[in-house]
């Protein structure tokens, strides 16, 4: 075991002595360990001689390698081809922004972290860019000077800052970044201004203003580099420091990559985006990608089940582990508590009193007082106009799936439409009538069969014992029970590649296997 693999305190020691380059320095936020990924890519490093340094606060160090947030590096330009090398010998695979969102001087990595099921997510920067978390607006040229001056300290191979370069960029990023016509910043207002605070005391107690002053002169000029050392000590926070801000703008100008006017418009254009992105995200569920998509196409992700096995459950999770680094489009086929099309949502709502006036349901339903008899004249109409309303819908959100898999993005559906065993759930209703018209009839089967067209690129297939599923869904008939997992097993939605977990494992275990067979298919 490496010493990466150790304690994080031990990792990364403590500072002896201010601005010493090589000493070694603490990083007090406390992570659970190292990501077995990170060790293999800072051994790659250190195999391949890449000059590079993590190049954020140095503080937030730990928290980065054990995958709580994304680890920033900067690589040198001669250095760049044999990073992305490692970085794809260590699973590490491309995930490109979208262009409202791009910045070409940064590559986004991703890949899963198999013992912890954590995402590792690694933004290569090929070049420093400051600016706002949607625009970045000035690329200073002291990428060799940052990474010269690197070391690692305590023995690890995480190159580090030296505490003086790191102070004058954190001034320099805090005069560009907190703005609040920025709409990321203004919404993270009270997060981002406490970070800075923190780790401005953290670096404070670290290097002394001499120091500070020297490394800002050589990265800047003579005339800013008191004042940016003052502001390091200077008890009023960074974000109400105006004069400062406006002289380090105005040291930074030749650095701008944008007009004044081209770059409001680029600003106003992809804040417009991110409120669109947001929007979209929580409430229309458009096929649109917003963040980050896959390289090349994206994959439909199909979760099957009988009711009572943990599908939702799944799902749900499945969304919260993926969505944070990668877009995803949550599609729900069925008519129970998902998320309806707005043209079902009128019938659904209709749903409980119908069930009051119909106490007792025909032959078929699974849920309920069920009856032997067959389907009565009122029942009949009511399930035909259902059929043919859920039909549509159906029809509607396969094709969104395609579309938005198209754009890069992950789709992961729950009850997914099948034709194949008639009398399973998430197939056809209307061959449970006798005198329905042929065109009704033909209507609903071409859903169906544009369902067994358009088929997942993966299914996860929940599988329960009738005894686990009656213990969790006690008003669902024994019979159909049997019958529904039975028939989940010869279930093959069209020949997609499917991957089967066992219900009974403990709901973690459940979702890293189903990371590991997504993690797969992207």
């Amino acid at each position: 075991m490496t010493q990466v693999e150790g304690s994080i305190g031990e990792t990364f020691g403590r500072l002896s002595s201010g601005c010493e380059t090589s000493a070694a320095r603490s990083a007090p936020m406390v992570a659970p360990g190292v990501l077995s990924v990170y060790t293999r890519l800072l051994d790659g490093f250190a195999r391949e001689r890449v000059a590079w340094c993590y190049w954020k606060c140095s503080r937030r160090a730990a928290v980065a390698l054990a995958g709580e947030t994304d680890l920033d590096i900067l690589v040198g330009a001669a250095d760049q081809a044999a990073a992305r090398r490692v970085l794809s010998e260590c699973g590490f695979r491309p995930f490109p922004a979208v262009a409202a969102r791009a910045d070409p001087c940064v590559e986004c990595y991703l890949t899963l972290d198999e013992p912890s099921g954590r995402i590792a997510h690694v933004d290569l920067h090929t070049g420093l860019t400051l600016g706002g978390a949607l625009l970045k607006t000035h690329r200073v040229p002291w990428e060799e000077s940052l990474i010269r001056r690197a070391s690692a300290p305590g023995g690890a191979r995480l190159p580090l800052l030296d505490p003086a370069s790191e102070a004058v960029l954190l001034v320099v990023r805090s005069c560009l970044e907190m703005r609040r016509s920025d709409p990321v910043a203004a919404w993270n207002w009270s997060a981002t201004t406490e970070k800075f605070a923190l780790d401005r005391a953290y670096l404070a107690s670290l290097v002394e203003p001499e120091a500070i002053r020297t490394r800002a002169a050589e990265l800047l000029d003579d005339r800013i580099a008191a004042p940016l050392a003052d502001a390091m000590y200077d008890p009023r926070p960074l974000q109400r420091q105006r004069k400062l801000r406006r002289r380090v703008r105005r040291a930074l100008a030749r650095y701008r990559m944008h007009g004044s006017l081209h770059g409001w418009a680029r600003s106003a254009w992809r804040s417009g985006c991110a409120v669109a992105g947001k929007i979209n995200r929580h409430a229309l569920h458009w096929p649109r990608p917003w963040n980050r998509r896959v390289c090349g196409a994206g994959v439909v992700i199909a979760v099957v089940a009988v009711d009572g096995a943990g599908k939702s459950t799944l799902v749900r999770a499945i969304r919260g582990w993926l969505g944070q680094e990668v877009d995803v489009l949550p599609l729900y086929f069925g008519t129970g508590d998902g998320r309806p099309s707005w043209f079902l949502l009128p019938l659904k709502l209709m749903v409980p009193l119908v069930s009051v006036l119909l106490r007792r349901k025909p032959r078929g339903s699974s849920h309920g007082t069920v009856s032997d008899s067959a389907p009565g004249l009122v029942y009949s109409v009511l399930l035909a106009v259902w059929a043919g309303v859920l039909a549509i819908e159906k029809r509607t959100k396969l094709r969104a799936a395609r579309r938005a898999a198209a754009h890069g993005m992950v789709v992961i559906t729950d009850r997914f439409p099948q034709n194949e065993i008639l009398e399973y759930n998430d197939g056809p209703l209307l061959p449970r009538l006798r005198h329905v018209p042929g065109w009704l009839r033909r209507f609903e089967a071409s859903a169906y069969a544009l369902a067994q067209a358009l088929r997942p690129d993966l299914v996860i297939e929940l599988l329960a014992s009738p005894e686990l599923i009656a213990s969790r869904e006690p008003t669902m008939d024994p019979a159909l029970i049997r019958s529904r997992v039975a028939a989940l097993a010869q279930l093959r939605l069209g020949g997609a590649p499917i991957a089967a977990i066992s219900a009974a494992l403990p709901a973690a275990e459940v979702l890293r296997a189903a990371k590991l067979q997504i993690w797969r298919a992207l």
